[in-house]
């Protein structure tokens, strides 16, 4: 899913790309989220990721914790 912007269509196959705002909410509702809770995702910030494991496991904590699961797994 992504919207209108042309460039897409140049590196996303035309069979598994589709353009529709309707659509992008979701995946713009996560990334908020995710650049709210998560320094290393946010714009001008000091922090970043220097591994790839470790934004992993950034985003499954924050996920388990969003979704309750994280004291099932602590305790």
């Amino acid at each position: 899913m992504s919207d209108y912007w042309s460039p897409y269509e140049k590196f996303v196959p035309k069979e598994l790309h589709t353009q529709s705002k309707a659509e992008t909410y979701t995946v713009e509702g996560y990334n908020s989220l995710f650049r709210h809770f998560l320094a290393r995702l946010r714009r001008k910030s000091k922090c970043y990721s220097k591994s790839q494991d470790m934004l992993k496991y950034s985003v499954m904590l924050l996920m388990l914790k969003w979704n309750g699961e994280l004291d099932a797994i602590l305790n």
